[in-house]
This record gives structure tokens, sequence and C-alpha cells, in this order.
């Protein structure tokens, strides 16, 4: 599989699947999909610096509902590469879309996406995206 493709998204993290995500159908267990979107999105709020962020001001992302739709399964060996763009990108939420792609398949095994909406942990309720954010969160649009 071509690291060129990957090149066309904003964001790829590619891993090792692991042989404890299996189940007892002996394929990784649909619910690992999400920490893979998860393991690519923090890969992103870390280069946002969010984390500092949130530890400074108490404001951040949240993830409000999210989705998978499974292509094919995933089975132990493999190296994945999740790929990730931002989308819809509001005063107090984005989407994140998701594509992993299998290397051993060659193929895309699993889209899906999450909406992300920032809130003030003090308050609990929903707020806008920090200024600065925002904008970096354009160089992710695809």
């Amino acid at each position: 599989m071509s690291q060129t493709h990957f090149s066309d998204y904003p964001l790829a993290q590619t891993q090792a699947i692991v042989w404890n995500d299996m189940d007892a159908l002996q394929h990784i267990n649909n619910t690992v999909y999400f920490r893979y979107f998860e393991d690519v999105r923090v890969v992103m709020l870390e280069e946002l610096k969010v984390f500092e962020h949130v530890k400074s001001h108490n404001i951040g992302p949240v993830v409000a509902s999210t989705r998978c739709d499974y292509r094919a399964p995933l089975v132990y060996p493999d190296t994945i590469t999740t790929v990730s763009w931002v989308e819809d990108i509001q005063e107090k939420r984005y989407t994140m879309k998701y594509e992993i792609h299998s290397h051993n398949q060659q193929r895309c095994v699993a889209n899906g996406e999450a909406l992300i909406v920032y809130c003030d942990f003090k308050t609990g309720k929903s707020c806008a995206i920090p200024a600065e954010t925002a904008t970096q969160l354009q160089r992710y649009l695809r």
C-alpha cells in the first residue's frame, strides 16, 4: 500500500493491530475501530495543542456523536492506516471523517465520522471554539 495515497489526507496514523483486540469470532472487535478513530483524533488535538488549552482555560472538545460503517473484517496480524480530515467547521462544532485502511487487504475496511462539540467544562455547556483553534482547524479540511 503506497504512502503516496495517504499523503492526500491531512491526518494519517499507521499502527499494527493487536492480538488482544480480536473477539470470539476471530476478527478485530467492532468497538476497537472507535479506538482507531480516537488515535488519529488525538494526533490532531496534540498538533493543535488542545490539551494545553484545556488545562489553562477548562474549555475543550467532546465527542457528541460518532458512527462507523464496517466494510470488511480486520484480522491479526495486519497493519492499518487511519486517515482523517475535518468538515463543516461551525462556531461551536466540527465534523471529523475517518477511513481505516488495511495494509494486508489493500483497501478501506471501515469509514466513520464524529461530531465534535466544544464544551466549557465548568458549566457543562457548549461554547465557541477558541479563535486560534478554529483558524488552525482549517488546515485539516479536505
